[in-house]
């Protein structure tokens, strides 16, 4: 049997999809690209936020259709939006096979087997992260340190969705990195939903530190780097690392979500507006070159015209390289989804937008400063018409950020290799660089 996948959402639940496709090929399935040959479909879905239901939904309409005009005889659809809204989804959409909740993953092989009607082979039926087959490439992985979440951010539904946040034993990551680096993998892109909480519940005390100084260690790890880091676990020790570790990227993801504190207050965010300024001018003080990264709702209940402008203030003066902005979203379940003084859906679009604005100069200004640098970078492909290869600096984090996209001037094959590049120039957010002559 052939089986196709479609991973939506985000990187954690990638994952998911990896460990899954491994379990298939365990058992003797081919896994295929085109959907038109796959016997068996599998949707992971998202659920986090109402474009990433709607999405999903799109998503499962559309492979059913391969149920009629393709090969397909089976539709399975797993992950987050099937834990939120499985006993909806089995009403209104009988054109799925199988809904798979994440509950169900201790049991997912029993379910596909009942489904698919083989026998099951009791040695090859868990998801296992020391199995999963990388889909990121043959040079950058994410490593999945803890799974849940504990912030409680009132307008977040992934506690309802993931649960309590877990960390893993330190040795099994390690182990895994370990098996990363020997397959090749040179970038190790650490993941949670909050990487800066890891070991709290385990060890009584943030690890992420002598996580990252341990997976330095790592003989063929290049380059490791951190997403979502919350900003009041952000520690000196932390910075310090990402300073003196050689390996570990000058490039911090911090999701601070607003600046007002009342709206972060009614968030139920950890820091205040002045922590957070602290933080950013502490870690641009201490590193040089570094990146930031950070995420922002606009539009949250009760935001006022002062709340916004007292962020759009903040996002001027803070200059972040990066910043991806996105309006309230309702989710059912949530404590901001029953508050009062909800905003009027013109009204986010429109701080969106003015958001987004200030951004945009903010981030050509610091595209044209790079101009003239000479930069690391991991080449993962090749521009449609050929014209140039497209890579990433340690300024780069997939899927997310923009590229850099260099000039091919000779017939050389540089896919899946580290060059050093000069930076000549800009197109909309990526970067175009010529490769250094050695």
């Amino acid at each position: 049997m052939k089986v196709g996948f479609i991973s939506l959402g985000c990187s954690k639940n990638l994952i998911d999809t990896e460990m899954c496709i491994s379990l298939f090929k365990r058992n003797g399935f081919e896994i295929v690209n085109n959907p038109n040959e796959a016997d068996v479909l599998v949707v992971n879905t998202c659920g986090f936020i109402e474009s990433a239901k709607e999405e999903a939904i799109n998503t499962l309409i559309e492979m059913s259709q391969y149920k009629q005009n393709g090969n397909c005889k089976f539709l399975i659809a797993m992950g987050c939006l099937v834990k939120r809204y499985k006993s909806e989804l089995e009403k209104s959409m009988p054109e799925v096979d199988l809904f798979i909740s994440i509950d169900d993953y201790s049991v997912i092989w029993d379910k596909i087997c009942e489904l698919l009607g083989i026998e099951k082979k009791s040695n090859y039926c868990d998801l296992d992260y020391h199995d999963r087959t990388i889909t990121t490439g043959e040079k950058s992985a994410y490593l999945k340190i803890a799974e849940g979440c504990n912030n409680n951010c009132t307008y977040c539904a992934i506690p309802m969705i993931r649960g309590k946040y877990v960390s893993r034993e330190m040795n099994d990551i390690l182990k895994e990195a370990e098996e990363l680096a020997s397959n090749g993998i040179q970038e190790i892109i650490v993941i949670a939903q909050d990487t800066t909480k890891y070991g709290i519940d385990l060890y009584g005390e943030q690890k992420l530190p002598e996580l990252l100084r341990k997976l330095a260690r790592i003989n063929g790890v290049k380059w490791i780097r951190v997403l979502y880091s919350y900003p009041e676990s952000i520690t000196d020790e932390l910075i310090d690392v990402v300073k003196n570790e050689e390996k570990v990227l000058k490039y911090f993801d911090i999701p601070i979500q607003h600046f007002s504190d009342t709206v972060l207050k009614r968030m139920n965010r950890k820091s205040n507006g002045r922590q957070i300024e602290m933080l950013i001018n502490k870690i641009r003080k201490e590193i040089p070159g570094v990146i930031i990264r950070t995420s922002i709702i606009v539009g949250f209940p009760g935001e006022s015209e002062q709340d916004f402008f007292s962020l759009y203030n903040f996002i001027n003066r803070a200059k972040f390289e990066r910043l991806g902005c996105f309006e309230y979203s309702k989710e059912d379940g949530t404590p901001a989804a029953r508050m009062v003084n909800h905003v009027h859906h013109m009204t986010k679009k429109s701080r969106y937008n003015r958001l987004m604005k200030v951004q945009q100069g903010i981030a050509m200004r610091c595209l044209r400063d790079k101009i003239g640098n000479q930069y690391e970078v991991l080449v993962e492909d090749i521009s449609p018409k050929g014209k140039f290869f497209i890579g990433r600096s340690y300024m780069e984090s997939p899927d997310t950020d923009g590229v850099i996209l260099i000039k091919r001037k000779k017939e050389i094959d540089l896919i899946n290799k580290f060059v050093y590049v000069k930076i000549v120039g800009i197109s909309g957010y990526d970067l175009i660089a010529e490769i250094v002559e050695e």
